[in-house]
């Protein structure tokens, strides 16, 4: 049995990476998906092959950091599919690494935590009235084990941004969870994504990530998808409110 059937589902950060595998997983389990991203050529080619899997999506390009876009997503989702079922808040940024505070420009950090944390709240402010109408829904968030179970140096605008979302995560699952909307945050660890070969760019770089975590490895980011499927089912109709950490071991290993 399809686990989201008869279910619509937005997916941001779609154009790649974790975005990219839970948009095509989620379609595979049933529900039909708007998925959103800034790059329209890579939406495009992400709903063709779920059409291919005899999937239904459609696709809108734009940037989460302005608010007609999250509201446009929603409109979308519900003029095109009836409604809205499921939230995968996903697309984000790294931000400038590297760079130690002093040296950080208020640019970067107000980019940063724009992309990160603003964006959740603005996906979260126009999906919810939505899942409202519908009676239940489920909303999850894109953090980090990064400035939740561990401190990076040079990299405070990141740590900040993903801090903030486990704690919107937890007011937003307070203030609605007797409505039966549920959010939770979705915690990767390392993934072989673009992004995070952003970060991982040197075989050494690679190679100390890998080794931080206790299974050695990065994740494939299929891997972080099945969690997303997991928190946008049924099958975690108990769960709110919290951090589900998806990392590899990173946060107990110290060898």
């Amino acid at each position: 049995m399809s686990l989201l059937k008869n279910r619509v589902a937005i997916v941001t950060g779609a154009s790649s990476g974790i975005g990219y595998e839970a948009s095509k997983l989620f379609a595979l389990e049933g529900a039909k998906v708007v998925v959103g991203a800034r790059r329209s050529e890579e939406l495009s080619r992400l709903v063709n092959e779920i059409r291919e899997l005899d999937g239904e999506a459609i696709s809108l390009a734009g940037d989460v950091k302005d608010e007609s876009y999250a509201k446009a997503l929603v409109d979308l989702a519900s003029s095109e599919f009836g409604g809205l079922d499921i939230s995968f808040n996903n697309a984000g940024t790294n931000g400038a690494l590297g760079i130690d505070l002093n040296d950080l420009s208020m640019e970067e950090w107000s980019n940063t935590l724009t992309t990160n944390l603003t964006s959740a709240f603005l996906g979260a402010k126009y999906q919810i009235p939505q899942m409202l109408k519908r009676g239940k829904g489920s909303i999850i968030f894109t953090g980090s084990f990064v400035g939740y179970t561990i401190g990076f140096p040079q990299n405070s605008a990141y740590s900040a941004s993903k801090a903030g979302l486990v704690g919107l995560t937890k007011a937003l699952a307070a203030e609605y969870g007797s409505r039966d909307i549920r959010v939770n945050a979705l915690l990767p660890g390392g993934t072989d994504t673009p992004m995070g070969r952003e970060f991982a760019n040197t075989p050494e770089t690679l190679g100390f990530v890998k080794g931080i975590h206790a299974l050695k490895r990065l994740a494939a980011p299929k891997e972080i998808a099945q969690s997303a499927l997991y928190l946008a089912s049924d099958a975690s109709s108990f769960t709110t409110g919290t951090a589900l950490l998806v990392d590899g071991g990173v946060s107990i290993c110290k060898t």
